[in-house]
């Protein structure tokens, strides 16, 4: 027996999902432990923090009831990590990386720690291409583009859900080709795939996403962490989730959207083991080092130079009290490269999805649309929809005070182009567009208002 293997019967304290353990020779921060109970029950943890010879060890598991006195730990010299293999695909597990959908776990090709690392900037190639996701206001006014990070900013009420959703079943990437005539086109990628984290589900929305992966072959994979699992594991979603896109990306090429829902989970989660550690909380009580564990999550994302593939994150993040200037949203919008604001206004008037398009912003549009990935007109569409958006929004204020009928005809006509610019393209259900329908469609209503 290695001296790693030594049984430690030194358990001091149970914090929260912590554990103090004292007379500790030999550890390293992230080394894997096994907690072994006097039930035969197996926990693992995880050494957060080592003082002198006690240690500081994060738990994988309910620590309600577990007997101090009788339970011992096994340090195992080892980093958590990732078993990996194309098998991987169509998927589904819980967030400690063990299978929930019936099949027995693959043979893994090679395993990876799941701390992973920031693409080092000088290797990082900039995000061009977009990824397809069948939403007109995403694809047309803020295209994704791969080796992007857009984050999806909801409020409670509000059908983020559904517009995770739409974006699993209908997202897609396309390569250049040509046709029976020689004419350029674009055609459906097959090197796709969509790895998708949900944190903190409860059992309906858990059914519901069952239901939609039921519908999507095999072209994903699935981290599910419910409610009432440990926060731990909550913790530990996502970091398998991209661990798992890095694979796929970077090792086999294909072109990964990681989606992560929902993000102020997991912040409430880090905030918990925080308290537990009575560490000094910053704002609203969230840790001082959340903007840098963000980061490390976030920064995951892009494309590497020389290198097929890329990784492209599209976390949800439900703003709490409606606030985006919360931590949670504030932090992400720090990082990330623009945002997708739901509307709580849209939502009422029964539009799906209610995206608002003025706050929304995707800073790396213009790398992904025009000549040789859209279409050419698709900046001066996408310029002239919004020009006219947002003055057709600035004259409902006005309409507000002196009414429709002491406007001239002009703004009259902007009125009403707003009004069907929300009812026409804005609006889709959950029916898929692709790019050119989304451009012929604001193309129409330019055409029909003569703007």
């Amino acid at each position: 027996m290695r001296l790693s293997e030594h049984r430690y019967k030194t358990i001091t304290s149970i914090a929260g999902p912590l554990l103090f353990v004292q007379g500790i020779f030999s550890a390293r921060i992230g080394e894997v432990v096994k907690i072994l109970t006097p039930d035969e029950r197996q926990l693992e943890g995880e050494v957060l923090e080592i003082r002198e010879d006690t240690i500081l060890i994060e738990v994988f598991a309910e620590t309600r009831g577990l007997d101090i006195e009788r339970s011992s730990i096994v340090l195992t010299d080892t980093l958590r990590t990732a078993s990996l293999s194309p098998d991987i695909t169509g998927r589904i597990f819980n967030g400690s990386f063990v299978p929930i959908d019936g099949l027995p776990m693959f043979i893994p090709e090679k395993k990876m720690p799941i701390s992973g690392f920031a693409i080092n900037p000088t290797a990082r190639a900039r995000p061009e291409e977009f990824i397809e996701t069948g939403i007109s206001v995403i694809d047309g006014l803020n295209t994704l583009v791969k080796g992007q990070k857009l984050p999806v900013f909801s409020c409670s009420g509000l059908p983020s859900k559904e517009v995770v959703a739409a974006i699993l079943k209908n997202s897609r990437t396309m390569n250049a080709g040509t046709d029976p005539s020689g004419n350029r086109t674009k055609r459906e990628s097959d090197g796709f795939i969509i790895v998708f984290s949900a944190l903190g589900l409860t059992f309906r929305d858990y059914s519901y996403y069952m239901h939609i992966l039921k519908e999507m072959g095999s072209r994903f994979v699935a981290f599910i962490n419910m409610a009432d699992e440990p926060a731990m594991e909550r913790l530990l979603a996502p970091r398998f989730a991209l661990t798992v896109a890095e694979y796929l990306a970077f090792d086999k090429g294909m072109d990964v959207l990681v989606i992560i829902t929902d993000m102020t989970n997991y912040c409430d989660a880090l905030r918990e083991v925080s308290t537990a550690r009575e560490e000094l909380p910053g704002r609203r009580g969230y840790p001082g080092f959340m903007y840098s564990d963000l980061a490390s999550l976030y920064e995951r994302a892009g494309r590497i130079r020389g290198l097929n593939g890329s990784v492209t994150m599209l976390p949800v993040v439900t703003m709490p009290e409606d606030d985006i200037t919360h931590p949670i949203p504030d932090l992400t919008g720090y990082i990330t490269e623009g945002q997708i604001v739901l509307s709580r206004e849209l939502h009422q008037k029964g539009i799906f999805p209610p995206v608002d398009v003025l706050p929304s912003l995707s800073r790396l549009m213009q790398r992904g649309i025009g000549e040789g990935h859209t279409r050419s007109d698709h900046r001066k569409v996408s310029n002239h929809l919004y020009k006219y958006y947002a003055k057709g929004r600035d004259l409902r204020r006005l309409e507000a005070i002196i009414g429709r009928e002491g406007m001239s005809e002009k703004d009259r006509i902007m009125l009403d182009f707003t009004d069907a610019f929300e009812r026409e393209f804005v609006h889709q259900g959950m029916t898929r567009r692709t790019v050119p329908e989304t451009l012929d469609a604001g193309l129409n209503l330019l055409k029909r208002f003569s703007l």
